[in-house]
């Protein structure tokens, strides 16, 4: 007798306004290839830092759960779905970014959904996108109302600021115009267009693969594993000879190549295999270079969803001393390290000269990278328990090691002198300074603007970013990071191959109409220099106005 088949349990279908209602009562939901997936659970486990998840939330996130995810990592998150949606998603403000949400109500009539309103006008159900000139905090709610509200209410008010002295308000009139060149220099975010950019941003995803563009070029790691040895050797000669300059010269170099290896181990572009990738990073940027794998995970991940946002992105969120937007001289919340960034005295000081400080302030920059990843490790920033619980403790063990033989080993025991130590010790740091050069270089001079939770994964990471051009002989000094929008593109891509995927990229953004943002290393980084001479003038003239306030107050109250 044969047994009848049980029938297939019928999976919950979740409207806009019911997916709203779960966000509103404080749930962790994101949409990944129509399905609805309730990740709270996940969030203290994610090796990537829970602040990654948070900017997904009520966003569609498949084309960023691809880019940055095994397809392992994409089979596990199926244990979170709770059920699936129909159709095109419109994406919400993540409340993180300053969403606000309504409770739903079983029986409550839903209102019908406008997928093609424009970004001024969110449909209902929606969160309202925050104003690109920061008129929400991160909690979503209104921090003050302000000239901005008045004029941002509608685009024709924006020259009815008709103060000349308020600093502020001709800023913002600024921010207001290169958000409307954004929108005629990129295509426009209705629905249909988005739609097609992501279509043929998927399609160009598997050529690439078609092409074994993401397999790693083992080869080519042998090369790099002959230079870092021929690097260590020499640093090692010349100390034992007595040169210490030269020895931390060779260090510092050793230390600048290395970190493009940590890169691709991070985003897992070598063996592919989570737990090896991460083994590798931590091998090489704790025990060898003194630095946090997990504390740039956290950062990094972060910074590829939120490429160039102020409020959010903490690559570029350096004040006091730089700020690549006048937003930030309106003292903003940082999401990412949950506190006001203030433009302080120290702050008002330094953004003026930053152009001729940018040089200088990242030649000691390592430093710098040491104090965050010793805040990481301490404050257990990073998940301890799932899949990564381990990471920390061999970070740790990585810290005591580095510490042992750099610190002991070298600096104490093997240089005589106090001259020499100093010397070994600032060299071998200052040396890596082109490395947070090339870090900043792709992302300080492009756009900061906000242009809404409609845009797409794509556009926007080839809106913020920009590539250097160079010779070929040359990519071992650069270690892929020139290609940085197609590294943002797809990301865990092997950087050896990514230079034969920049002309499929190329083809990609004429298709679409998107400019391809392309500089030698010369004029890329005249290009930052011109931006922060550009935002530092304006800190100044904002510091003018305000002593003009100042003392028309004082003459008006008789002072």
């Amino acid at each position: 007798m044969a047994t009848a088949k049980r029938p297939k349990p019928v999976e919950t279908v979740f409207s806009r306004r019911q997916v709203e209602g779960f966000i509103a009562d404080g749930r962790s939901i994101i949409i990944v290839d129509q399905k609805v997936l309730k990740v709270d659970p996940w969030l203290k486990y994610h090796p990537g830092g829970d602040k990654a998840i948070h900017h997904m939330i009520g966003r569609d996130a498949t084309d960023e759960v691809q880019a940055l995810h095994s397809d392992e990592a994409q089979q596990q998150m199926n244990r979170y779905r709770i059920g699936r949606i129909e159709g095109r998603w419109t994406n919400f403000t993540p409340p993180i970014q300053g969403g606000k949400f309504r409770t739903f109500v079983e029986g409550q009539v839903e209102e019908a959904d406008d997928q093609d309103s424009s970004i001024e006008t969110p449909s209902p159900g929606a969160s309202q996108p925050p104003s690109p000139i920061f008129d929400t905090d991160a909690s979503g709610s209104r921090r003050r109302s302000t000239r901005k509200d008045r004029y941002l209410s509608s685009p024709s008010s924006v020259a009815s600021a008709t103060d000349p002295e308020d600093g502020m308000s001709w800023l913002d009139i600024q921010t207001k115009e290169h958000i409307d060149l954004d929108h005629a220099k990129y295509p426009s975010l209705d629905s249909n267009t988005q739609d097609e950019v992501v279509h043929k941003y998927r399609l160009l995803d598997q050529r690439l693969r078609a092409e074994r563009l993401y397999d790693c070029n083992y080869s080519a790691y042998a090369v790099e594993t002959c230079r870092y040895t021929l690097l260590a050797t020499f640093s090692i000669v010349c100390l034992r000879w007595g040169w210490y300059s030269l020895s931390g010269a060779f260090l510092g170099c050793l230390w600048h190549q290395l970190v493009f290896t940590v890169h691709d181990a991070g985003h897992m572009g070598i063996t592919h295999n989570f737990h090896l990738d991460t083994t590798i990073g931590i091998i090489i940027a704790n025990f060898i270079g003194g630095l946090s794998v997990g504390w740039w995970k956290r950062n990094h991940n972060v910074h590829h969803i939120v490429t160039n946002s102020p409020e959010h992105d903490p690559d570029i969120e350096h004040i006091p001393f730089f700020a690549i937007s006048h937003r930030f001289f309106d003292s903003m919340r940082s999401s990412f390290y949950e506190r006001i960034m203030a433009y302080d005295a120290v702050a008002k000081f330094l953004i003026p000269y930053q152009a001729y400080l940018y040089f200088p302030i990242l030649t000691f920059g390592r430093f710098n990278l040491y104090i965050h990843s010793w805040k990481f490790l301490i404050l257990g920033q990073g998940p301890q328990k799932g899949p990564a619980w381990w990471h920390r403790w061999l970070e740790i063990a990585g810290q005591v090691f580095f510490w042992f033989w750099f610190g002991y080993i070298v600096m104490y025991k093997s240089i005589p002198t106090a001259g020499g130590r100093l010397a070994f010790l600032m060299i071998s740091h200052m040396v890596t300074m082109p490395l947070h050069a090339q870090i900043t270089l792709s992302h300080f001079s492009m756009s900061t603007a906000e242009l809404g939770p409609r845009e797409s994964f794509p556009q926007k990471m080839l809106r913020t970013t920009m590539d250097i051009d160079c010779p070929q002989w040359l990519d071992f000094f650069h270690g892929g990071l020139q290609f940085q929008a197609v590294h943002h593109l797809y990301p865990r891509m092997p950087r050896h191959n990514l230079r034969r995927a920049q002309k499929l990229v190329q083809e990609f953004c004429l298709d679409i109409k998107i400019p391809y943002a392309l500089y030698g290393f010369v004029d890329g980084n005249k290009a930052v220099i011109n931006r922060l001479d550009e935002v530092g003038r304006q800190a100044a003239i904002l510091a003018k106005c305000q002593r003009s306030i100042a003392e028309k107050g004082d003459i008006l109250h008789g002072h």
